[in-house]
């Protein structure tokens, strides 16, 4: 039975693309390898939306990013976490922990 595709909620790609680059530098699409791989196949970012993303994040100054060739031999643009996107991940975190412990809390609420 194939998996059900889920939509992320706005604001949340920009964390789950943060924590992708906190593990280490990463191309696009090893980014959205890792998000799809350690979310079991639940989240898929689309090119469509991981790339607006990672300009926009750059432009932010929270990653950066350098040409270098990937494990299949072609040019691609690595993206690294920078001093400020580790503090931005901290922050978005934080809030995340306490978004989704309050939509809990309401979810058991009977």
């Amino acid at each position: 039975m194939p998996k059900e595709k889920t939509d992320l909620l706005q604001g949340t790609l920009d964390l789950l693309i943060l924590r992708a680059l906190q593990l280490g530098p990463r191309h696009g699409f090893g980014v959205s390898v890792l998000i799809r791989q350690t979310s079991k196949e639940v989240l898929q970012v689309e090119q469509g939306s991981l790339y607006p993303a990672l300009y926009r994040l750059e432009e932010q100054g929270w990653i950066t990013s350098d040409w270098g060739v990937s494990d299949n031999n072609r040019k691609a643009k690595f993206y690294r976490l920078t001093p400020a996107g580790r503090k931005q991940l901290a922050e978005e975190r934080a809030s995340w922990e306490r978004l989704s412990t309050a939509i809990n809390l309401v979810l058991k609420t009977t």
